[in-house]
């Protein structure tokens, strides 16, 4: 399997990939094992924290179905990190050419970021048809994927960046997106209560938008 087929299939796993900011490892295991409950294995943890490469580390190794993902990646340093900490997929908000050097040396699929038409031909040319499109509101959102959906039909993107349970819907029908990314799942204010049953119950609504 390819690393393009690799991180398709991830995208394809469930129609939201929820993004986590987690410090705690024993949070982080109780949250994945929320969202796989609910229906959502693929996890991307962002590093964003100081413990987020022990939180991969360990929703990788100890909750059953999840596909433990870094987010936030970002350097050479970060892609030799996450690989060594088990993360099966890696996601970055651009796509610097350091960073595409760095990800063609590491055999975790990458997940690169980009906002416009331009980059994404770009990165097509560097070989990637995934995309992560971010910030998907700011950027111009479901109305610019819609518009370049014609023109670029090469792409398969996951725009991330303010889509919540209500916008996720126009997003996910566009055929040019497999699923979006999204924070609502995975609230702070419901971990730090350690509301799981919250957390599975918003992880089913997202799954559900497959329907």
């Amino acid at each position: 399997m390819s690393k393009m087929e690799a991180v398709l299939k991830v995208m394809k796993a469930a129609p939201v990939i929820p993004v986590v900011v987690v410090d705690d490892v024993g949070l982080a295991v109780k949250l994945a094992r929320a969202l796989v409950a609910g229906g959502l294995p693929a996890i991307e943890i962002t590093l964003r924290t100081p413990n987020a490469l022990d939180c991969i580390r360990a929703v990788a190794s100890e909750v059953e179905g999840a596909i433990a993902g870094a987010g936030t990646v970002l350097d050479r340093g970060q892609i030799a990190a996450v690989e060594k900490a088990g993360a099966q997929f890696m996601v970055s908000p651009g796509a610097a050419p350091r960073l595409l050097e760095a990800a063609a040396d590491t055999s975790v699929p990458l997940l690169p970021g980009a906002a416009t038409a331009s980059e994404m031909m770009a990165l097509g040319e560097a070989g990637y048809t995934c995309l992560k499109f971010f910030p998907a509101e700011a950027a111009g959102g479901a109305t610019y994927l819609k518009s370049i959906a014609s023109p670029l039909p090469q792409f398969t993107i996951c725009p991330t960046g303010g889509i919540d349970l209500a916008k996720a819907p126009t997003y996910l029908a566009l055929p040019n997106v497999a699923c979006v990314g999204g924070s609502w799942v995975a609230p702070a204010n419901l971990m730090e209560a350690g509301d799981w049953a919250a957390i599975e119950t918003l992880a089913r609504e997202a799954a559900g938008l497959a329907a």
